[in-house]
């Protein structure tokens, strides 16, 4: 359990000097011990103080990095039960299982399969994260091998699935540096694997056979000095999964059980293909941090990922593409002058179906803190003055040999005060993206 502030405070310098932001000890105390502030910021908090408010100061979930370079990604630290309530921050990791004892042919052509699994949607990329190397065969020297082949065909960070430390020490030889998760430890086993994950600077799965015996674990290992740990709650199916996933987030949340503070694994169950994506999706929407498949197809990675990206997006700050001019095709100084808002989804709607027209043309996005067309028209964010002013400063009319601008169809009112405010001449364009195509053929004349 955390410390409570009054506990805090008697350990804190007590100088009132506010350098660390709140204007007095006490108060720094309190929102330490609320995981508002860290304990860094207090410049005169002795070493035997910060020994003993460490555990106090961590977050709640600790944050733990798998991999290393440009695919290595975080999970943890972590603050809400609900999304609504703030955010949630390190979207899962999804990852898809490959058995050790397949033939080599097999294995790199997994490998290259989950490393494919990458698509683009809104201008962002969306792949998966990992690739868990499970150690069917309970043999150390073809363990390695195949992580071996596996990196040869992937840089995606690795999961070494065994519970044998001979095993995961010959595995190791071959990737440590790459910072691999090391799948797990248990009530017989978590000496070895500690010691283990502690040479090589991994961290490290903890596996029980319910919460009660991982929280044990857990806590036997951070006594041995190692806490880059995640969990397994090692559940029998996807409902005990949900329901242990719940409990392990309340209690780190609420009740500040530093036990089962970290980071979780889960692996879908279901043989049956279409039962699984939908366990992923519970896992991906409560608490999964890092999720596990079997087969890697593209049908069902993708919705999986958009799911992800939308629940690991901030409400409170759509996505948005930078403002500016943007040249859709071949433009040259005939083509059409298209104007909208810098909301991610509007802009990517609209530019395929410029592209889909085959009319190249110039496309100008106004900053409107990335909301759409109505919205942002309906909060004063794109309004005729603004759009008008966006046009004189964009210097289009150096590019083209017309003044012609399109706007959406839903927001025709602004055609007369950007005709006032400018010398563009304003067509109103059709209400939906989808109608551009036919709009241009049957409109367009430079």
């Amino acid at each position: 359990m955390g410390l409570t502030g009054l506990q805090i405070f008697k350990l804190l310098p007590k100088t009132n000097c506010g350098e660390c932001g709140p204007p007095t000890c006490l108060a720094f105390a309190m929102e330490l011990a609320q995981q508002k502030t860290s304990l860094d910021k207090c410049p005169y908090v002795s070493e035997e103080a910060k020994a003993e408010l460490g555990e106090a100061s961590a977050p709640p979930i600790r944050l733990i990095t798998v991999g290393k370079g440009e695919k290595e990604f975080q999970v943890g630290d972590e603050t809400e039960l609900f999304r609504h309530d703030k955010t949630f921050f390190n979207e899962t990791a999804i990852g898809f299982e490959l058995e050790d004892n397949l033939e080599e042919k097999a294995i790199r052509d997994k490998a290259k399969t989950i490393d494919g699994l990458s698509f683009e949607r809104i201008g962002l990329e969306l792949s998966v994260n990992l690739v868990a190397v499970c150690n069917t065969s309970q043999d150390a020297e073809t363990f390695a091998k195949a992580v071996s082949l596996v990196m040869e065909e992937t840089d995606l960070p690795l999961m070494l699935v065994t519970e044998d430390p001979t095993c995961a020490a010959a595995a190791l030889e071959k990737c440590a540096s790459s910072r691999p998760l090391l799948y797990a430890a248990n009530n017989e086993n978590y000496e070895e694997m500690t010691k283990i994950a502690d040479e090589n600077s991994c961290p490290l799965v903890v596996r029980g056979e319910n919460l009660e015996q991982t929280a044990e674990i857990t806590d036997k290992i951070a006594k041995l000095g190692y806490r880059e740990l995640m969990i397994d709650p090692g559940s029998g199916g996807a409902g005990e999964y949900l329901e242990d996933l719940t409990q392990i987030r309340r209690l780190a949340l609420r009740k500040k059980f530093r036990p089962l503070g970290y980071p979780t694994v889960v692996f879908t169950g279901s043989e049956d293909t279409y039962q699984e994506v939908i366990e992923a999706a519970v896992y991906t929407c409560k608490y999964g941090n890092v999720v596990i498949m079997k087969e890697p197809d593209d049908w069902k990675t993708f919705p999986l990922l958009i799911l992800r990206q939308n629940i690991y997006t901030d409400p409170q700050k759509p996505i948005q593409v930078e403002a500016g001019v943007y040249e859709i095709g071949e433009v040259d100084e005939n083509s059409p002058v298209y104007v909208t808002t810098n909301f991610s989804l509007t802009y990517f709607s609209v530019m395929g179906e410029i592209e889909a027209s085959r009319v190249p043309g110039y496309l100008l996005i106004v900053d409107t803190e990335g909301t759409s067309v109505l919205t942002a028209w309906a909060a004063g964010k794109f309004d005729g003055d603004k759009v008008a002013e966006e046009l004189v400063q964009s210097g289009l009319e150096d590019r083209v040999n017309h003044k012609k601008v399109i706007i959406p169809g839903q927001v025709a009112v602004l055609r007369a005060k950007i005709e006032d405010n400018c010398d563009w001449e304003v067509l109103i364009g059709p209400g939906e993206a989808t109608g551009i195509p036919s709009f241009i053929r049957k409109n367009w004349q430079a």
